[in-house]
């Protein structure tokens, strides 16, 4: 099995690509190795000394590091994901119940909400996904969009200049009732 590595916008966050499905619908991110026990992979992840979240993608896995050196962190990662697909585990223990964050928005804003979810859906994810990480909608209210960042968005350096000249600016381009794009 052949992993590859890609690195992000965020210095303490490395992309790894296995060649596989990783998670086939919803992803996950997971904080600490407390809120892993859904899934074995981030459990044998968050054992290796230093990582500190998990973030499973389509195709991909996000390790952030609080401490440490990639050049020695990497190979215990790579070591931990290699082994967790040749065992045939699953990623998500079968009992795992999604991440269901509440969106919230006004009965009136539904149409801004659907035209604001298809921008992120086919010009804004696709971009993360590919920078390792995801942005989800979590709500609209006030001319405000309040979206969830994970994976290497969490924490990056970039994030905050992503949303404002990025994300901000395409909204407002065109969706004229948004005012402001704030991460939550």
């Amino acid at each position: 099995m052949f992993i590859q590595t890609e690195a992000t916008p965020n210095p303490a966050t490395l992309k790894f690509i296995p060649g596989r499905v990783v998670l086939d619908g919803e992803t996950r991110d997971y904080r600490d190795a407390e809120g892993a026990h859904d899934s074995p992979l981030a459990e044998k992840l968050f054992q290796v000394p230093g990582v500190t979240g998990v973030y499973f993608g389509h195709d991909f896995i996000t390790v952030t590091k609080t401490d440490g050196d990639w050049q020695h962190l990497k190979p215990a990662v790579l070591g931990a994901i290699m082994e967790h697909f040749m065992s045939g585990q699953p990623v998500l223990r079968a009992d795992s119940a999604g991440e269901n964050a509440e969106e919230f928005f006004a009965e009136g804003d539904s149409e801004t909400v659907e035209t604001i979810k298809e921008l992120l859906e086919t010009r804004v994810r696709p971009a993360v996904a590919q920078d390792g990480g995801d942005i989800t909608f979590r709500g609209f209210k006030d001319g405000i969009v309040y979206l969830s960042m994970r994976g290497a968005c969490a924490g990056c350096p970039s994030s905050t200049a992503t949303l404002r000249h990025g994300i901000q600016n395409l909204m407002r381009h065109f969706i004229p009732e948004v005012e402001e794009v704030r991460a939550v």
